[in-house]
């Protein structure tokens, strides 16, 4: 960003910045008579009394996600867009190279009918789909969890088992290794295979790296974000035939390549 840029950018700040303290000013002229509104400010982390989130630093939260109160991280795990982990009442916990995929919800119980204390624990390299729901349940190590699927308080679900999209897995349940279940509620479906087993590892592999990506994106400062976004128009492209009708010849832009250990998005 140039200089005029930075000037501009300035004046809106303290424009806005001008408009909130005319608000206030406001607020105070009418006294008794003024509507308050409670702004709600999204906090990625979120301490909930003495107990704080542990995120270790090679872990990858999206910025939208929420991990509020008793909530562990661990090494390599990826928290994606829009999750909410909420360790309030009990303490959550996800393994190394675990991914909770967008828009999941992992709760826990403080205790069942029978005094059980219920926290909800993720083993290593597990594999949550997108909108799944955990509540004081337990998934072992190298265990996969389908799109929209819900886990309620008690259920286990073994290593190298897997919960099918949309499943409802009951209360107490439990998934024995190498099994796939599914439906309302969930029942044995089937055996899995060896080529099925191996996906689950690649598949929590593969979030691992594409982790990396997305991390690296968030971090970049303003500045970067403007100069690729000048750098996507500069190298924008009509259609050919449109080109060809006005003699232009565009620069191709650079391809993007993938690291080696990243696999495009589409084959995930």
């Amino acid at each position: 960003m140039g200089t005029l840029g930075k000037a501009i950018y300035t004046v809106g700040f303290w424009i806005r910045e001008t408009g909130q303290a005319i608000d206030r000013l406001g607020c105070r002229l009418q006294g008794n008579y003024y509507f308050h509104e409670q702004l709600s400010r999204h906090r990625t982390l979120m301490n909930l009394f003495n107990k704080a989130p542990m995120v270790d630093k090679d872990a990858f939260v999206a910025p939208s996600a929420s991990l509020i109160g008793d909530v562990h991280v661990g090494r390599n795990a990826s928290i994606w867009y829009g999750c909410v982990l909420r360790g309030d009442v009990n303490s959550i916990s996800i393994g190394a190279g675990s991914n909770i995929q967008d828009n999941s919800l992992v709760h826990v119980a403080k205790s069942n009918l029978s005094g059980k204390v219920l926290p909800t624990i993720i083993g290593n390299n597990v594999t949550v789909g997108h909108s799944a729901v955990l509540h004081g349940c337990t998934v072992e190590d190298e265990a996969f969890v389908g799109m929209g699927a819900t886990l309620l308080d008690g259920a286990v679900v073994e290593k190298n088992a897997m919960v099918a999209a949309g499943a409802l897995v009951r209360q107490n349940t439990r998934i024995p290794c190498g099994e796939v279940w599914g439906g309302n509620p969930a029942r044995f479906l089937r055996k899995l295979t060896q080529e099925e087993i191996a996906f689950i590892s690649e598949s929590a592999a593969n979030y691992s790296n594409l982790a990396q990506v997305h991390a690296g994106e968030n971090a970049k400062s303003f500045d970067a974000i403007e100069f690729e976004k000048a750098l996507r128009k500069k190298f924008a492209r009509k259609d050919e035939e449109y080109d060809s009708m006005l003699g232009i010849v565009r620069e191709t832009p650079p391809k993007l390549v993938l690291p080696d250990n990243i696999q495009a998005p589409n084959a995930i």
